[in-house]
């Protein structure tokens, strides 16, 4: 009896086993509803996860593998269906060793908070308007960096914890503000080689040092920044701003992916719609309450502090 056989002999037992509960016990019929449903959701979310990273097209061609095995053994193609069934059987460690990155992630997303903030338990009434302010606060950091050609890093910690990349900075534990972020990067200081990372709605830490992608197909102009950003981005789901020194653009990395050349409120939106819809599952609320220094696209650092001060009199 082969690999195949035994696991869809051990599938169909567990199901016949059902339905004989089932007419024993019409209450199993929940237990298997709920059964049903629950590895549904996995598959779904397994599938959902895997077509953000390089493994579907490894899936697709696996589907392809077990396919041509099952119909190998039912038309007793017997050495064909042997070597497949050995492939299978121990490729799924080699699997294991060359894709330890993304299963690596995807094991840390299980151990997140995502299911405490599902049943509402540790959220804070003012997390979500805390987020979007502090996303003001980086965007404005990143266009005053974009004018004066000042080369920048900041990454946004989500779900995967960041702590063994803070360890390799300074911590600095303090409030999200733009004047803060444009002098940590200041040319010539201590700090501004390295990356800042923002955790839990605070600037955690800055000068951490970042894994750099190596991936072959990255343009040889981007400079070590955006590749320490596409490093930490594939590595783990942070989402990491860019600013080049030598063109002054501003670029995302997420899920391993770049996005260039990005203007304020192209950076707004797509900091808003990962960082605060997804997290806190309200689109509508987040496109809401965009404070006064957006309007207007010419704001100083300066001005910052005044309209602050101006919009809290408002709220009272």
């Amino acid at each position: 009896m082969d690999f195949f056989s035994l696991n869809f002999n051990g599938l169909w037992a567990s199901i016949t086993g059902y339905i004989n509960d089932i007419a024993n016990n019409p209450f199993r019929l929940i237990i298997f509803i709920l059964d049903i449903l629950i590895v549904g959701y996995i598959v779904y979310k397994f599938i959902r996860s895997a077509r953000n990273s390089r493994v579907w097209q490894l899936l697709k061609g696996i589907v392809l593998i077990l396919i041509i095995t099952i119909l190998s053994g039912i038309f007793e193609f017997r050495i064909l269906n042997w070597l497949l069934t050995i492939f299978t059987t121990y490729g799924v460690i080699a699997l294991m060793v060359i894709f330890q990155p993304e299963l690596r992630r995807m094991l840390e997303q299980l151990g997140t908070n995502k299911f405490t903030r599902f049943f509402g338990i540790g959220l804070e009434k003012n997390l979500e308007t805390k987020t979007k302010e502090d996303i003001y606060k980086v965007v404005i950091a990143a266009k005053e960096m974009s004018n004066s050609r000042t080369g920048g890093l900041i990454v946004f910690e989500r779900d995967i914890q960041l702590n063994d990349i803070m360890d390799t900075g300074v911590k600095i534990d303090a409030d999200v503000s733009p004047q803060l972020i444009v002098n940590l990067f200041v040319p010539k200081t201590p700090l501004h080689d390295g990356a800042v990372i923002i955790s839990k709605n605070k600037i955690a830490a800055a000068a951490c040092i970042l894994p750099l992608s190596d991936d072959k197909n990255i343009s040889k102009g981007l400079g070590t920044r955006h590749r320490a950003a596409l490093g930490i981005s594939r590595e783990t789901d942070a989402i990491a701003v860019v600013i080049s020194e030598e063109t002054g653009k501003i670029s995302i990395a997420k899920d391993g992916t770049l996005i260039a050349d990005l203007k304020e409120e192209a950076l707004k939106n797509i900091l808003i719609k990962n960082l605060v819809t997804k997290q806190f599952g309200n689109e509508q609320n987040s496109k809401k309450h965009v404070p006064k220094l957006f309007n207007h696209k010419k704001k100083s650092i300066k001005n910052i502090k005044s309209e602050d001060n101006e919009e809290k009199n408002e709220k009272h």
